[in-house]
């Protein structure tokens, strides 16, 4: 019991640091007061998370305090938002980090919701009523988190203005495709100086060779998945499907691998790379990468990568396993930190709710990090060496 409680005091310190970062958005105390009552009730283990669940948990006599910071009192999530993601790279940042793109859904009942329609879920694996937000992870080889979230309106929303004024977005709200959301989320990272070494998203996004053209000529290094269908540029053809490139590809050429942990046990495959664009510069290449499943060796996936010219296949693999990783970060800010616990119907409201269980999933990520280093600080060799200190190389 006494370590519980001694965990449960140190969450509660650390997520009054998070608050503290952007506790200056709020112009009254009883939005910031109600903001850190909402994380603390987000990470509590709560059976069910919402209004009323967490109103109780901070003492309250009902989920108006609540409600009305989420919805009705004034203040910018996305400045807020950057506070907290200055705390991530504070604490994780790595020049040779990951920036991860994906989507989750988020089932809802009605018709009132921003952004709502039937619409695939992968959270489901299936078409389903639900809200999408498009959300930017930030993965390193201690931690990883969720550094940046947009929801995704389809036109159905878009193309009437009455009903988005209603759900409380703006008229300047236009529609945006789920790869320009991504775009926009990258370009601010890089804008901001976010240190990272790589950019990776499954084939969603990284089908879009506009996109990829984007980020090769702002020299930003990418692996991103794609489909069989795609084409590349090769000494034999301007496009070539990137599946007959391994067409008789001599065994040798495969690689087994791991590309990480997952649910259970290493994710295990044979990997091979062709060199693609020849009249590349000196210091950068192109690959297109297949993975073949060890099983089911019909079953191949691909991904087109732009790298410096040494980057060795297992790098790549690296980079390209590390996706899961906003996978994991989806269910664990859901399971843990309420990510997907909302009552909110309105446009800011979902961005509110979103910025704040992503501060309180940041929260727990650096805490599990500094374990992890406490733990590895006790078992490895003293050290003269000190790291290096974070920049940015994007």
């Amino acid at each position: 019991m006494g370590g519980d409680l001694a965990g449960v005091r140190l969450w509660a310190r650390e997520l009054d640091a998070v608050h503290e970062r952007f506790v200056h958005r709020f112009s009254r105390s009883e939005p910031r007061e109600s903001a850190l009552a909402y994380m603390r009730g987000l990470i509590a283990p709560l059976q069910r998370k919402n209004g009323w669940t967490v109103a109780e948990q901070a003492g309250h006599d009902g989920p108006d305090r609540i409600q009305r910071m989420l919805n009705r009192i004034e203040w910018d999530a996305d400045e807020a938002l950057d506070d907290v993601r200055d705390y991530v790279i504070e604490n994780l940042g790595d020049r040779e980090a990951v920036l991860i793109v994906d989507d989750t859904g988020f089932l809802k009942k009605g018709t009132r919701s921003a952004g709502v329609q039937r619409q695939y879920s992968g959270t489901a694996g299936r078409t389903e009523n639900c809200q999408v937000g498009v959300f930017l992870g930030y993965a390193t080889d201690r931690d990883r988190t969720l550094i940046d979230r947009r929801l995704y309106l389809p036109t159905s929303w878009t193309d009437d203005r009455e009903r988005c004024r209603r759900a409380g977005i703006s008229d300047e709200a236009a529609f945006e495709t789920k790869v320009a959301m991504a775009k926009a989320m990258v370009r601010k990272a890089i804008a901001d100086k976010i240190p990272f070494g790589w950019v990776t998203a499954d084939a969603a996004y990284g089908f879009s060779k506009g996109w990829r053209f984007e980020l090769e000529q702002a020299d930003v290094f990418h692996v991103m998945a794609t489909t069989r269908h795609d084409t590349v540029v090769t000494r034999w053809a301007l496009d070539h499907p990137v599946h007959d490139l391994f067409t008789g590809l001599a065994r040798q050429k495969w690689k087994r691998r791991s590309c990480g942990a997952g649910a259970h046990g290493q994710r295990v495959y044979d990997w091979a790379r062709v060199e693609v664009r020849p009249w590349h510069r000196e210091d950068r290449r192109h690959w297109v990468i297949a993975r073949r499943s060890v099983h089911r060796p019909d079953e191949i996936s691909y991904h087109i990568a732009y790298c410096p010219a040494g980057t060795t296949l297992d790098q790549l693999i690296r980079v390209a396993g590390s996706r899961w990783a906003i996978e994991e970060c989806f269910q664990t800010a859901k399971q843990e930190c309420g990510l997907d616990d909302y009552q909110v119907r309105r446009y800011p409201g979902w961005h509110r709710h979103m910025t704040l269980a992503m501060a309180a999933h940041a929260c727990l990520t650096v805490l599990r990090a500094r374990e992890l280093d406490t733990g590895k600080a006790e078992t490895d060799p003293p050290s003269s060496s000190t790291s290096a200190s974070p920049r940015s190389d994007a």
